[in-house]
């Protein structure tokens, strides 16, 4: 058995409690440094998980300990967070995005590989149990050979329920690089790369308002489309229609279906580690509920993952190269909206192995 892993997380917002809740509790991992600018706020999180050490993103880097550092800081921080740690030679995990574009993105690739480091990024969701389970089936055949897909992600918006909902509405957020991450990754894995996409956006408001916390009623500009509809084209064939808007009353979170010459199969939101899915095979008018089976543990399995892959030597999943893929293909939709025409997308990437029956995140399990 090998010794835990030692591991700083740089950003303790919202998303930590999250990430820390499970990377504390994984017996190959231990959490060591909690960082953050406010280092009050890294104080508490180091206090709410037993966690030794807290302070500064410097502080965090120059622990003897630390080999892993995951980043969750903004994505306008995540180059600068990374590069850091990298130059630091500590292996990186980012939040998605990768970076802010696809230049920023390659050179952090170029930096980690040249430092000899590994570099992995969210979202990890494709994990977990729900999206496991797809992938079994898809490459068992159960819908044929797939055709296309669906993904609709429609809300009013995350300044209703976050008390620091700027970021969400710079470069780097709106709908397309906040929530995009979850369905174009699940789709990568399922389908492999991208090719070229075409697409239109729109912005519905200039201003918000934060709608809870202490900043309640404070409003701000909004610098980032917040509804984009896109056509996707995969090298391998299929093609997928989707949707993310921030614009809609009406919420929609999760939707995401992916048809077959054989059946179309109802996939759970990406953005969760759990199922069950649905299956309508041709000809028929019922669905097939079918269970998820897998770890619903939720955010870090990818952190335990590289933990797991840095010990064997085997390939880590949730990859920089994968997350540079879905960069490209957001920036390409981007850029396609811009010019009304079709985009192509670079960043190849191996799709990830599964997981193998009974893998588990607990050792004692």
């Amino acid at each position: 058995m090998s010794d835990p892993l030692g591991i700083a997380v740089i950003g303790c917002g919202t998303i930590s409690d999250q990430y820390l809740r499970n990377l504390t509790a994984f017996a190959d991992l231990r959490v060591l440094f909690c960082a953050d600018l406010d280092t009050e706020r890294a104080r508490a999180q180091a206090q709410a998980y037993g966690v030794p050490g807290h302070g500064s993103a410097q502080e965090a880097l120059a622990h003897p300990g630390v080999e892993l550092v995951v980043n969750l800081t903004i994505p306008a921080a995540h180059y600068e967070v990374a590069a850091a740690a990298i130059a630091a030679g500590k292996h990186v995990w980012n939040e998605k995005p990768l970076a802010l574009d696809p230049d920023t993105g390659r050179k952090l690739l170029d930096e980690a590989a040249d430092a000899g480091v590994r570099l992995g990024c969210a979202p990890d969701t494709f994990l977990g149990a729900g999206l496991q389970t797809a992938r079994r089936l898809v490459d068992a055949g159960h819908i044929g050979v797939p055709q296309n897909a669906l993904a609709l992600l429609q809300g009013p918006g995350p300044e209703r329920w976050h008390p620091y909902p700027e970021f969400y509405y710079r470069r780097g957020g709106g709908p397309l690089y906040d929530m995009g991450p979850y369905y174009l990754t699940a789709l990568a894995t399922l389908l492999g790369p991208a090719e070229r996409v075409a697409a239109v956006a729109r912005r519905a408001r200039e201003v918000r308002t934060t709608g809870a916390g202490p900043r309640a009623g404070t409003e701000f500009p909004v610098e980032v489309d917040t509804h984009v509809t896109a056509l996707v084209e995969y090298q391998s064939g299929p093609v997928a229609s989707l949707v993310f808007s921030f614009d809609s009353p009406l919420p929609r979170n999760g939707f995401l279906e992916l048809t077959g010459t054989e059946a179309t199969l109802a996939l759970p939101d990406p953005n969760t580690f759990t199922g069950p899915l649905r299956l309508r095979r041709a000809g028929s008018d019922e669905w097939t509920v079918i269970e998820a089976e897998g770890s619903t543990a939720g955010r870090g399995l990818g952190v335990l993952d590289m933990a797991r892959a840095l010990h064997t030597g085997a390939a880590h999943r949730a990859s920089a190269e994968l997350a540079q893929h879905v960069l490209e293909t957001m920036d390409a939709i981007e850029r396609s909206a811009g010019s009304g025409q079709f985009t192509t997308i670079g960043g190849a990437f191996d799709i990830p192995a599964p997981l193998p029956d009974g893998w588990t995140p607990h050792r004692d399990a």
